[in-house]
């Protein structure tokens, strides 16, 4: 039970040398305390010091005045001490005891020391010697001297009031910079979570965007077969296209699924393999069952592929694909391209489409307003260190061509081919 009470009272003591006291709460109750012990400490001293030099009814009302400005020591202190110094003046030339009013001049001489700078405390110094031997020394030299010899006190009170002002102000700039340390760690916290936000936000996007629209452009499939001729009811062709539905609804659940993960294990990268080149095919034979006619060359580099850089040349190529069939329908033809990019190291993914809107069916309705589509597949590229580049072709059709760079490429990528205006799709 002793050793947490001597902790915390320890806790305590550093606690008040550490504070500013500048910002010490209850300041003037604190300082009266102070000058009321100084004013009885010099009275005591008066008594039991300098025998046969006892002071006199004005002797003791300077004595104790001395003290009394001490009350106000913490709020200009270089006062205190200028409206102390003529009241002990007249005091030490009264030839009252010379050595009583040392605590209150010890007191402000501190004060001083432990809110000033150096400078200002070491010329302060300097004056309250000199005038304090040469009042003294008037009156009577052999004092004088006494008093020069122990005015080595009084460079040890103003030497320590320094040394404590420069340890607060090292605790005060450990503490700064542990808190400034702190906000950065926060910082860099809340910056992790909103990048990881927006990576399951086009996660999200890039999942649901691409099996929405190829469920929509099977089901027109499906209904365009039902309406067209009722009577000659293609039943192996409606069968596939809900097959085709099915897939993809399993395909998107077990993404999302993977997906969903990091949110509720709280981890930061989830569970599963990202998606990479070797899972393209998939998406293109996706398209395909949404009436597409999708070309895929896809060409390894020698470079190593890094996880982040196929999973952002899949997303890009998703929504590319998406894009596609959204805005042309389902008869669109598209062309897929992954390829090193001759003289860098680095992954060019170019998808053009002819724009056609042809098929049954016809185009899928993209909603009210732009979407996020180029703005998704350009930070996509930007994770990685990449560029992309997307719009509309000159003859029809869309084009978008982005550049990855690959493990041991310099700094920033080789900008892919100048387009036409980017926008929104």
């Amino acid at each position: 039970m002793s050793a947490p009470r001597i902790t915390r009272r320890g806790e305590r003591v550093l606690a008040v040398v550490n504070r500013d006291p500048m910002d010490a709460p209850h300041k003037l109750r604190t300082d009266s305390l102070v000058a009321t012990g100084a004013g009885a400490l010099s009275a005591v001293l008066a008594f039991v010091t300098d025998d046969g030099r006892f002071p006199d009814a004005l002797g003791w009302v300077l004595l104790l005045s001395s003290a009394l400005p001490l009350v106000w020591r913490r709020r200009n202190p270089v006062a205190v001490l200028l409206a102390m110094i003529p009241v002990l003046m007249a005091y030490h030339l009264l030839d009252n005891a010379h050595s009583a009013p040392m605590p209150q001049t010890f007191v402000v001489l501190y004060t001083v020391a432990v809110t000033g700078r150096p400078l200002r405390t070491l010329l302060t110094g300097c004056v309250v010697i000199t005038v304090m031997v040469s009042v003294v020394g008037i009156i009577d030299a052999h004092h004088g001297l006494e008093l020069l010899r122990i005015s080595g006190w009084i460079v040890a009170v103003l030497f320590c009031g320094v040394d404590v002002r420069i340890y607060r102000q090292y605790v005060a700039s450990v503490v700064e910079r542990a808190e400034r340390a702190e906000r950065t760690r926060e910082e860099e916290a809340r910056r992790r979570v909103v990048e990881e936000r927006l990576r399951i936000a086009r996660d999200l996007h890039d999942l649901l965007a691409h099996s929405i629209t190829v469920i929509g452009v099977q089901t027109s499939v499906a209904s365009h077969i039902l309406t067209v001729d009722p009577d000659r009811l293609d039943r192996t062709a409606v069968a596939q296209a809900l097959d085709d539905i099915a897939g993809t609804c399993r395909e998107a659940r077990a993404e999302l699924r993977t997906t969903l993960q990091v949110l509720r294990d709280g981890s930061t990268g989830g569970d599963g393999p990202l998606p990479g080149l070797d899972a393209l095919p998939a998406l293109v034979r996706a398209a395909r069952t949404a009436g597409a006619t999708v070309e895929l060359s896809v060409r390894a580099p020698e470079h190593r592929i890094a996880p982040a850089t196929g999973a952002a040349a899949y997303r890009i190529v998703q929504e590319a694909l998406t894009n596609a069939v959204r805005h042309a329908g389902p008869g669109v033809r598209t062309e897929v391209t992954v390829e090193p990019e001759p003289g860098h190291p680095a992954l060019r993914v170019t998808v053009i489409d002819d724009g056609a809107p042809s098929g049954p069916g016809g185009a899928v309705e993209a909603g009210p307003g732009p979407g996020f589509g180029i703005v998704g597949m350009r930070e996509r590229a930007r994770t990685c260190g990449g560029t992309l580049d997307a719009g509309p072709l000159a003859g029809g059709g869309f084009r978008v061509d982005a550049v990855l760079p690959l493990p041991g490429s310099p700094a920033g990528c080789p900008a892919p081919a100048a387009g036409p205006e980017e926008v929104l799709r």
